[in-house]
């Protein structure tokens, strides 16, 4: 198994090993971690097309030296005319596009942190200019763009914007194939040129919004101007002496935290990491947890969340009595998919950032806008159109997001960033990834590489059972299935597991370690 990164000086970790040295390049030339990650998911929106685009969202977790962390949470808005949506909301085409795209803003607002609170030097232009070079000149396919490339093929209909431009000669490109988006680079060009904000009010807002509208989307240049991402205060969860930090709703955040606490109220020194007891536990948990998400999370500009109540003692106490070791509980819940790519940065000062970016689906709405090169996503498909339900959709509204990065702080300082690609599977791939790295005092890529599991129905099983890695012993699948779980197998290290990254910091050496997980193209490394 491939070690840890380490290094004393910085690290970025992220899906693929382009992005990453990009990231690493900005540390080197005395960049900070905001500037780094910045740097790292711009070009990811060029080298990995398939979870992230310009076209889409993104949510940050920002901390300072001394251990004060704030979120940004860029949200796009329901169009203000949404009046045409009865019986189901499309998940691909050019009706799902009907959230604006925050990811440009929210990277624009976490410049503004890096120059006013951290002395950042970096210019917007600089830090996009790596993501121009491999748009223009090319680069070589990842092996999970050729992967989903190959899993949508028989859908390729319903993605009109995707095959006519990423198949070679009518086929999925090989290993090794070069490919070139002159498009985009013209559109990151414009965005260099004319700053951050011209994408919502400028000439290319006019651009996008033309495309939009040729496309058939609701989204006008008036819903462009209204996006803004937020900064806001973080949610906690103590854990084992620290606190896990996690966005506000809309986004599930408030899940991983109530899962961690039904985690903490457990003994798990009395838990063999990997036993029947270990991955039952994490289940039930998980279960406890999305019940609530289930009914309560959306956006509190519209619907009530208790977050209060359902992150108190009294009610995490109530759903860890709720939890029989002995027998699973019944899961007839509806499972949420989604394609995200995660980033973490760390520089040599004690910033830290923690950081999610998607379009969605994997390949997002299927459509591109016009010829700016930008694959929009399809967001705005999470909405209920059940007026009763609290993620039902309205005009401005911000939809639901399963996006949650999250940052594990104590003693004052910031010693774990992490962050998973999967939809529903986020929160049960960062409990598993947490209690590793907290719990079992595992090494980032070792925690990574481990078995996993995903509970419910998922886009390529229809079934509610809950899947397991093949690497999982057979007789602790066995003694879950006696417990009363439906199992099936997936293989070991399976791409539809997640693709999670951590780094890790010794709060007293400054010693700085990180991975991704192997089941991506991904890589940390340390500068």
């Amino acid at each position: 198994m491939k070690a840890s990164a380490q290094s004393l000086k910085g690290m970025v970790t992220s899906p693929h090993a382009l992005a990453t040295q990009c990231g690493v390049d900005v540390l080197g030339s005395g960049g900070n971690a905001i500037e780094a990650a910045i740097a790292t998911v711009a070009s990811l929106c060029v080298t990995y097309p398939h979870f992230c685009g310009l076209g889409g969202d993104a949510f940050l977790l920002v901390g300072d030296a001394n251990g004060n962390v704030q979120t940004i949470s860029g949200i796009g808005q329901a169009a203000a005319d949404v009046a045409g949506y009865h019986g189901a909301i499309p998940v691909r085409g050019a009706r799902s596009m009907l959230t604006s795209a925050a990811t440009v803003d929210t990277l624009a607002q976490a410049l503004e942190i890096s120059r006013s609170q951290w002395a950042g030097q970096k210019s917007w232009s600089a830090l996009l200019a790596p993501a121009i070079e491999q748009a223009r000149h090319g680069f070589e396919i990842s092996a999970s763009e050729r992967f989903w490339l190959n899993f949508r093929l028989p859908e390729a209909a319903t993605l009109p914007g995707i095959y006519p431009h990423h198949l070679h000669q009518g086929q999925v490109p090989p290993a090794g194939f070069v490919r070139k988006q002159p498009a985009l680079a013209r559109t990151f060009e414009t965005l260099a040129e004319r700053g951050p904000r011209d994408f919502y009010e400028g000439r290319l807002a006019q651009q996008i919004a033309h495309g939009l509208r040729n496309a058939g989307s609701p989204l006008t240049a008036r819903d462009l101007a209204a996006t803004r991402a937020r900064i806001e205060s973080p949610l906690s969860m103590p854990y084992r002496g620290g606190e896990l930090l996690a966005h506000q709703p809309p986004t599930q955040g408030l899940t991983t935290l109530q899962t961690m606490g039904l985690m903490q109220r457990f003994d798990l020194t009395r838990i063999t990491e990997g036993s029947a007891d270990y991955y039952h536990l994490l289940v039930e948990a998980i279960k406890q947890a999305f019940i609530d998400r289930n009914r309560f999370v959306a956006d509190p500009d519209f619907a009530q969340v208790p977050v209060a109540r359902l992150l108190s003692a009294a009610h995490l106490d109530q759903g860890a009595r709720a939890i029989r070791m002995d027998h699973a509980l019944p899961w007839p819940h509806v499972f949420q998919t989604g394609d995200t790519v995660y980033v973490g940065a760390a520089d040599a000062a004690g910033n830290t950032v923690s950081l999610l970016a998607t379009v969605y689906f994997d390949w997002g709405s299927g459509v591109q806008v016009g010829d700016t090169g930008l694959l929009w996503h399809n967001r705005g498909a999470s909405f209920s159109l059940d007026p009763a339900h609290p993620n039902t959709l309205a005009p401005g509204k911000r939809p639901f997001h399963t996006l949650n990065p999250g940052m594990y702080r104590k003693d004052g300082r910031v010693q774990l960033l992490f962050g998973t690609q999967g939809a529903d599977g986020q929160p049960q791939t960062l409990a598993a990834v947490l209690t590793r790295l907290i719990d079992y005092g595992m090494e980032p890529m070792q925690a990574l590489a481990r078995p996993r599991f995903l509970l419910g129905k998922t886009f390529s099983d229809a079934s509610d059972s809950l899947k397991l890695e093949d690497d999982v012993p057979q007789a602790v699948v066995a003694e879950l299935q006696r417990r009363g779980h439906r199992v099936s197998l997936l293989p070991a290290h399976s791409p539809l597991m997640g693709h999670p990254g951590a780094i890790a910091i010794d709060p007293v050496s400054g010693q700085m370690r990180g991975a991704h997980d192997p089941r991506s193209d991904g890589l940390a490394l340390g500068l």
